[in-house]
């Protein structure tokens, strides 16, 4: 009877581990492309940290989520100026900040 058992546990460990497996290669993200630089994400405490927020944060996903939030502000600004409360200002002024810093540096450079 306990040989049973032993057997039946083995072989859901086993099944355990190679869905694991699945899963992380599901859930890893891309290999890096070469010449990237690094993310925001990148280090610890980083903003954005989820690839969503990398993505929305990024030169096309910053120009619809502006559109987006301009479309809701004209047709209902209560739930934007409630939404609006809700978003991590600090960080995405942070992050703004540094991008305005880096293009200004990047255009200096071309000069």
């Amino acid at each position: 009877m306990m040989d049973r058992e032993e057997a039946a546990r083995t072989e859901i460990l086993a099944r355990l581990a190679v869905s694991r497996e699945e899963l992380l290669r599901v859930i890893d993200p891309p290999p890096e492309e070469p010449g990237g630089g690094p993310k925001a994400g990148d280090r610890p405490g980083g903003f954005p940290r989820s690839r969503t927020m990398q993505i929305l944060m990024s030169g096309r996903g910053l120009g619809t989520l502006g559109a987006a939030a301009l479309g809701l502000l004209a047709s209902r600004p209560g739930l934007a100026l409630r939404l609006l409360r809700i978003l991590p200002v600090s960080a995405v002024a942070k992050t703004l900040l540094i991008r305005g810093i880096a293009a200004l540096r990047e255009r200096q450079v071309r000069r």
